[in-house]
């Protein structure tokens, strides 16, 4: 009707020589509603377009979500949900994060099928959230990762939920040590790539109030040691005085670190001091200071650690992180320097880290751990 107006306006105006102005200018209102009806269908078109496209993008969701728990070996659930768009051959891979994300329900079971009717189902591990992607059947999924990954190459949808409730932790066993509340794990974790077993009675204090931490076998697996102070403390100086640890086998490590379960985003930001051969016995190196990711070239510092008590120290700011192992029982003025280094790249900023003290075993063909071990930790120190 608006065109139709238009043309008959033209018309009647084109016979009157004394309205040719208003001519042209009919003229011109009917080309630009002409071609302001030709874009607006053109959007119309366009629209319906990217509707119809993403309508049909696949996509994956969770319909059964585990309670949010701190995960473990001894804690399993299941987990389901269901895609749209996906073809037939495509694979369902699941992740629960406690600490990293752990791809589940086993490195080696990664590959979900799709059922007919586009729902899936698989047994997880529990964690704090869950996480589901739609891959390719060639796809390699990473046994951990730090960061979810979003969609993109072979990795087609990515669906992210919280785990259900309030948020379950493993029990613990509390410990006093050196004027502050601990907590030792009793539930399995992968630490070190090897999955080991962790016992409360693998750590305790002595009637002089020094801390063992203890690796023994049980049922054919090494259980292992790990004691976390129940807050964080921050940056500040952290001082561990340990006996003698150069009579460990190759695949005993001790650590001594912050970590922050909710840092994946910083590495976790990890910093730490670790006395261990890593499994092989001909490294002229025995201890080392890092941060995370120990992969990048210059974040891990290696030193020999000598036989007797030794004080480890790490200095922690904004920005910087200066570890150093001097000879004895305390960071006495003279005391004799083992080794020293400065962290200043990649140093993470503070969060909601604690220091921990670990105990535990790593895989090993050339040199696998062949009996029971102990340490003794001295004492704790720390200088805000």
């Amino acid at each position: 009707m608006i065109l139709q107006d238009f043309r008959r306006q033209g018309i009647c105006l084109a016979k009157s020589p004394r309205c040719k102005k208003r001519t042209v200018l009919a003229a011109a209102s009917r080309t630009l509603v002409e071609q302001t009806l030709i874009f607006f269908c053109f959007l119309t078109l366009l629209g319906g377009c990217r509707s119809s496209q993403d309508s049909a993008k696949p996509s994956v969701e969770l319909t059964k979500i585990p309670p949010a728990a701190q995960g473990g070996r001894e804690r399993v659930d299941t987990i389901s949900g269901r895609v749209t768009g996906a073809r037939s051959d495509q694979k369902i891979v699941v992740y629960a994060r406690s600490g990293p994300w752990w791809v589940q329900p086993w490195p080696e079971q990664a590959l979900i099928p799709i059922q007919a009717d586009s729902t899936w189902t698989t047994p997880t591990h529990l964690g704090f959230e869950y996480g589901a992607m739609l891959v390719e059947p060639s796809y390699h999924p990473a046994p951990t990762m730090d960061i979810f990954p979003t969609t993109g190459g072979q990795i087609v949808a990515v669906s992210t939920v919280k785990g259900t409730g309030q948020v379950s932790l493993a029990p613990t066993v509390p410990l006093q040590f050196s004027g502050y509340d601990w907590k030792v794990r009793t539930i399995a974790s992968d630490r070190g790539g090897m999955n080991n077993l962790y016992d409360g009675d693998n750590a305790w204090i002595d009637n002089r109030g020094a801390m063992h931490l203890r690796i023994k076998q049980k049922e054919d697996k090494w259980s292992c040691a790990e004691v976390v102070i129940s807050r964080s403390l921050g940056y500040g100086t952290y001082i561990v005085t340990v006996r003698d640890t150069s009579k460990l086998e190759p695949a005993a490590v001790l650590s001594l670190n912050t970590f922050d379960d909710w840092g994946g985003d910083q590495h976790y930001r990890e910093i730490d001091t670790e006395v261990s051969r890593w499994g092989d016995a001909a490294s002229k190196n025995n201890a080392q200071f890092g941060i995370q990711p120990f992969y990048v070239p210059g974040n891990v510092a290696p030193f020999v650690a000598p036989a007797g008590p030794i004080t480890y120290s790490m200095h922690w700011e904004s920005g910087r992180a200066n570890f150093k192992a001097v000879r004895g029982t305390s960071m006495r003025p003279g005391a004799a320097v083992i080794s020293e280094h400065d962290f200043t790249s990649g140093v993470p900023s503070a969060g909601q880290e604690r220091f921990q003290l670990l105990f535990y075993v790593v895989a090993s063909d050339k040199n696998p751990l062949q009996k029971d071990a102990e340490v003794v930790v001295e004492k704790f120190e720390y200088l805000p």
